[in-house]
């Protein structure tokens, strides 16, 4: 964090110091002069996003939720192009899990019912959202939830809630207090939010009438979950934990289910947060063939695309496949036979991460990079984190960030995604000279044979490969080309 140089104002607004940087804007803490409070106040700072900025602050803008912070003002003149929006009080749940704070199960319910309520709105006026974070929900010292405004320019898409969901499914677990009453009851919720022994994720609406009855229960405990006629659904085989209610199912029509006492399968232990993508600025920039290139600015990924974080996306395309929509990711040029975008031994490399145990003699988590993944995998995947592949410039450029030599940063096993390794770069970067060698966007010449064929470019250390560092390319006309060293990460607009 930073103080504003000499008191600089934007309109109104005395700015008192820089929170956060990206390409495309600066996030303010500042003071609103004419009432004497403070907000916060993002900044426009590349003029060539103007319209998406403006765009965006308008979908904000329009959302009426109690629970959701509110736009003050928005302003686009020459030279200045920013919005000032609501400073929310209290912390947030990814500073509560980072402090290892967990939450009684009915205070937890309640605040989960919150969240599903706000974007019960979300979906009823077709509102777009910007992926639901621990980051984005705060709670005061008098137990008010507010919720950071996620409102993005566009349509909103039934994947949206689906992720939110499945996420939040995943997140919340370390902020259960495992042991107060109730905390078999909300791991069990958690777990349906991630589809475990249903067809898919629950829906909001779910979500909300589950928590309400966990807040019921532990006020006056029943042993019975049961959902309302709008939150019933199709079921595969239930784990054990849970039994029908057979009653209820004659009466009302839907699904009762009842929780016993026994606990949930073990989680694994919270992990680490993974670091955010790294900005790399407008301008020119080196590229692997000892030239220059003008690119515009952008964001690529801290480190490869991990097994953890591809596995959401597997779950996402199986709850699409229900619907005959898996493929709405696919590249356009993807050909019509591949099967799907499962990665080899994708079986053997999960169980082995969610253990904590080895695959290929390889000590492996779910913060280890996916690999065993072609280029059409790579593409997709991006696509569905609105996101692409960087090109093989672009991922030069990012690495030769305040690095003068790239081939002096030391290789690394194939490893978990950690701040520690000594595989990074100044900015930042982790992964560059080892553990996977990554996919890029498009093919390029091969210096040693200039007058070839373009062929698909291969860029950055392998842990298979002995001598290989972050400078290491290789060139294949195989798209669909797998290897258990070979992973990618993505680039950000």
């Amino acid at each position: 964090m930073n103080p504003a140089p000499d008191e600089r104002h934007l309109g109104e607004y005395r700015l008192r110091e820089l929170l956060a940087e990206n390409a495309t804007t600066r996030t303010w803490l500042a003071e609103q002069i004419s009432v004497a409070r403070l907000v916060l106040v993002d900044e426009l700072t590349d003029e060539n996003e103007r319209g998406n900025f403006l765009a965006d602050v308008r979908a904000k803008a329009g959302v009426d939720h109690p629970l959701v912070g509110s736009v003050y003002e928005a302003v686009a003149e020459p030279g200045a192009c920013f919005y000032a929006h609501e400073l929310l009080p209290g912390t947030t749940l990814e500073q509560r899990r980072l402090a290892n704070d967990p939450f009684p199960p009915a205070r937890l319910a309640m605040i989960l019912r919150r969240v599903s309520e706000a974007h019960l709105q979300h979906e009823s006026l077709g509102q777009a959202t910007s992926p639901m974070g621990l980051d984005a929900v705060y709670l005061d010292e008098h137990a008010v939830i507010r919720l950071k405004n996620l409102a993005i320019a566009g349509i909103r898409t039934p994947e949206e809630s689906v992720r939110d969901v499945f996420h939040l499914g995943h997140a919340l677990v370390p902020l259960v207090a495992s042991t107060k009453p109730g905390a078999t009851r909300l791991l069990t919720l958690l777990s349906w939010m991630r589809g475990e022994g249903l067809e898919g994720p629950l829906t909001w609406a779910q979500t909300r009438d589950f928590c309400m009855q966990i807040e019921h229960q532990l006020a006056d405990p029943p042993s019975v979950l049961t959902p309302t006629k709008g939150g019933s659904r199709s079921r595969k085989k239930l784990p054990a934990s849970v039994i029908f209610g057979a009653t209820a199912a004659v009466l009302v029509g839907i699904v009762a289910v009842s929780m016993t006492l026994r606990p949930p399968l073990p989680t694994a232990p919270p992990r680490a947060k993974l670091p955010d993508a790294v900005p790399v600025p407008a301008g020119e920039h080196p590229t692997p063939d000892d030239s220059q290139e003008t690119l515009p600015a952008f964001r690529i990924s801290a480190h490869e695309v991990t097994i953890g974080q591809y596995e959401e996306f597997l779950t996402a395309l199986s709850i699409l496949a229900k619907e005959k929509r898996a493929d709405i990711f696919d590249p356009a040029s993807q050909p019509k036979d591949k099967p799907g975008h499962i990665p080899d031994d994708w079986d053997s490399l999960l169980a082995a991460a969610k253990s904590n145990g080895s695959w290929k003699n390889q000590p492996v988590t779910l913060d280890s990079p996916v690999t065993g993944v072609d280029w059409w995998d790579a593409s997709a995947y991006a696509e569905w984190k609105k996101a692409r592949l960087p090109t093989q410039e672009e991922w030069f450029a990012a690495l030769s960030q305040q690095l003068p030599d790239p081939a002096t940063i030391p290789t690394s096993s194939f490893a978990p995604v950690s701040p520690g390794t000594a595989d990074r770069t100044p900015t930042g970067l982790l992964g560059m000279a080892g553990s996977a060698c990554e996919w890029t966007a498009k093919p390029a010449p091969d210096p040693a044979n200039p007058l070839g064929e373009k062929l698909w470019v291969i860029i950055g250390g392998s842990y298979l490969k002995s001598g290989s560092n972050a400078l290491t390319r290789e060139w294949t006309a195989d798209r669909g080309l797998r290897r258990p060293d070979l992973g990618f990460r993505v680039v950000f607009e």
